[in-house]
Order: C-alpha cells, then structure tokens, then sequence
C-alpha cells in the first residue's frame, strides 16, 4: 500500500513539474513548489488510507463479532 501511495506522490510531482515550468517560473522555484506539492499530497493520501482501512477493519471486525453470536446461540 506504501508503494502505491509514492507512486502516486510521484506522479503528482512530475505532474506539478510540467504545471510549474508551462508558467516560466524559475527552475528552483520549480522544483521547490513540486517537493512541497509531492509532500503534502503523500501525506494526505496515507492519512486517507489509514482512515479507509481502519473503517473497514471496524466493520468486517463488528460483522464477524454479530456472526459468531449467532452461530453460538443455535
């Protein structure tokens, strides 16, 4: 999952690049808006994940739990 996150980082970056460089900016300011552009998208996208699979461990975690209770009362 950490691999599909920085590649998507990655491809943030390289998008952002080619965004910054059409405007004529400055090949460091360039390079500096894409870092800081890969970093906090990366970041969002790990915390979006990490909320998505701790939902969905919740409710595969409950459903099992509701299952079980009823395999035991039978």
């Amino acid at each position: 999952m950490n691999k599909i996150i920085l590649h998507t980082g990655l491809l943030i970056f390289f998008i952002s690049v080619i965004f910054f460089s059409q405007k004529g900016m400055a090949l460091q300011d360039i390079i500096i808006r894409s870092l800081v552009v890969f970093v906090v998208s990366t970041i969002m996208l790990s915390i979006l994940v990490l909320v998505v699979v701790r939902s969905i461990n919740k409710t595969s975690l409950s459903k099992s739990k509701s299952i079980t209770e009823t395999i035991t009362r039978e």
